[in-house]
């Protein structure tokens, strides 16, 4: 256990530590002023302290082992999704959390580390050779293609698209043939943009299509991005109001709990999807810059781990992490800045939710369990080497 403990990153360590701070203080000033959130900050502690928690178990436990049980993981994860769809709450739009014992649970975050796990067990299998489009990535999207239905359907899209990019992610180096690389990429391309433009030609016809099916608030969130002068008021609020806060905030920002959009309730969600916006408008250009700094020192650290393994599974598995991260934050800030759409993403270890952070957190765990088991076998590998040429001698 000692041993397993130095072994761990501290660098990495204290970078999570200094989220913890950032985000506590961020939800405070985000809603100590509104009564119906005044336990936001404590709850927050408490998710943190559960957190580190997890994040020590998967650091000690070696990553083997989830990936020699991924198949039965990835099944039970498929079955929290299918319970949610049956009994789960609806928040926000999105019929996703499971209540267990006053704690709310959201099958769908978790499902991200769950699909790492299983895609990478499948991956590391291959052997660094070429990977075949029907005997390897068809299967590969398919399993991929079986939880992205289902949060789908669960009217998530945030963590739905999630999926596809940890997907599209391993199969780039998982060894995917140049050509089928180029060929999703290809397709992908033209799929957004035949989209966007169908959306732009047959809005009235998809508006009343989506109400049909009570999907209707879609439009609210698209529209903004797409078709931002014919959007409605509603529809635009978040986000103008959102951009305000966060132009409001300049260089420097308007200072700690003094942001007047924030402090005046005027961007909702400010305690969870909309905390980049206390950032940036109470800490200004320079706040923002150095919570991009946090992350992006956050995922060197996490490559570099990647760089020291021998085995494969475990760049797989830090890849899939990665991905998932850039996403969340490339998206969480695009879409108050005005380049992506608005979805319900958390910014990672930021924003208030507890399934979230958890799963955040044992994503972290997970990577230095494959620090910690890898320089293991380093050494063992070192000691064998010393005695036989020790013997030889």
């Amino acid at each position: 256990m000692i041993a397993k403990l130095k072994r761990i990153d501290w660098n990495l360590f204290t970078i999570l530590l200094v989220m913890m701070g950032v985000s506590i203080a961020v939800i405070y000033s985000a809603t100590h002023s509104t009564p119906k959130f005044a336990n936001s900050t404590e709850r927050m502690i408490f998710y943190y302290i559960a957190g580190f928690v997890v994040f020590f178990v998967m650091s000690m436990v070696n990553y083997r082992f989830w990936l020699k049980y991924s198949l039965y993981i990835y099944g039970a994860g498929l079955a929290l999704l299918l319970l949610v769809m049956v009994i789960g709450q609806t928040l926000n739009n999105a019929q996703g959390w499971l209540s267990i014992g006053g704690l709310s649970l959201q099958p769908a975050e978790l499902f991200k580390m769950v699909l790492i796990l299983f895609l990478a067990t499948l991956l590391a299998r291959k052997e660094q050779l070429k990977l075949l489009f029907w005997r390897d990535v068809t299967p590969l999207v398919a399993i991929t293609f079986i939880p992205f239905a289902l949060v789908m359907a669960q009217n998530d899209l945030g963590n739905a698209l999630s999926y596809l990019i940890i997907m599209m992610a391993l199969l780039w180096i998982g060894n995917i043939k140049y050509t089928q690389a180029i060929l999703f990429t290809s397709l992908a391309i033209v799929m957004v943009i035949v989209g966007i433009r169908s959306y732009v030609a047959y809005h009235d016809n998809i508006k009343t299509y989506l109400a049909d099916i009570k999907r209707d608030h879609w439009m609210e969130r698209l529209d903004p991005w797409l078709m931002p002068d014919q959007a409605t008021e509603k529809a635009i609020y978040h986000t103008r109001n959102a951009k305000l806060a966060i132009a409001s905030g300049g260089l420097s920002g308007e200072g700690y709990m003094k942001g007047t959009s924030v402090q005046s309730d005027r961007v909702p969600l400010t305690y969870s999807d909309s905390i980049f916006v206390v950032v940036a408008e109470e800490f200004g250009f320079i706040g923002a810059a150095i919570l991009l700094l946090l992350y992006f020192t956050l995922i060197h650290r996490l490559i570099l781990v990647s760089l020291e393994c021998r085995e494969r599974a475990g760049p797989y598995i830090i890849i899939g992490i990665v991905a998932m991260l850039l996403y969340q934050i490339f998206e969480n800030i695009g879409m108050f800045i005005g380049i992506m759409p608005l979805t319900g993403i958390t910014l990672p270890f930021i924003s208030f939710g507890g399934t979230s952070l958890v799963m955040n957190m044992a994503c972290m765990g997970l990577v230095m369990s494959i620090r910690i088991h890898n320089q293991e076998d380093n050494d063992e590998v070192s000691v064998n080497v010393t005695q036989r040429y020790a013997l030889n001698k």
